[in-house]
């Protein structure tokens, strides 16, 4: 069964250009490294929940967007030898500032529950 990477990361409306680029340079090394999938959303329809929402959850500030992405793996084997070697590959390295607050980013590994198509 598949295995997911998810995240959800506070990037500076300023920085939304420079998040995709970055995201786009990232996504063939995961892609050579045995991911199957890379998707990257901008929030546009965040709504404040009561408790904890999106924004809270990464103490996004005003000025910030969210961001809600998910990398998909054939299975966790293949995630944790891939993420292994993707971490390890020089171009993986950041060209400078990173345009987001890494110290914000909350991720995790999922196995999926239900996977449902049309």
């Amino acid at each position: 069964m598949s295995y997911i990477d998810g995240f959800v990361i506070p990037v500076p409306n300023g920085n939304k250009e420079a998040y995709r680029a970055m995201a786009a340079k990232a996504a063939p090394v995961f892609i050579e490294h045995g991911a199957t999938r890379i998707v990257e959303t901008w929030g546009d329809d965040i709504k404040p929940g009561k408790t904890n929402d999106f924004r809270t959850a990464v103490i996004a500030e005003e000025s910030e967007g969210v961001v809600f992405s998910w990398i998909e793996w054939p299975s966790k084997e293949i995630r944790d030898a891939g993420m292994e070697k993707v971490m390890n590959d020089d171009r993986m390295k950041p060209d400078g500032d990173m345009p987001f607050s890494g110290e914000r980013l909350i991720y995790g590994g999922f196995a999926p529950l239900l996977d449902e198509k049309a």
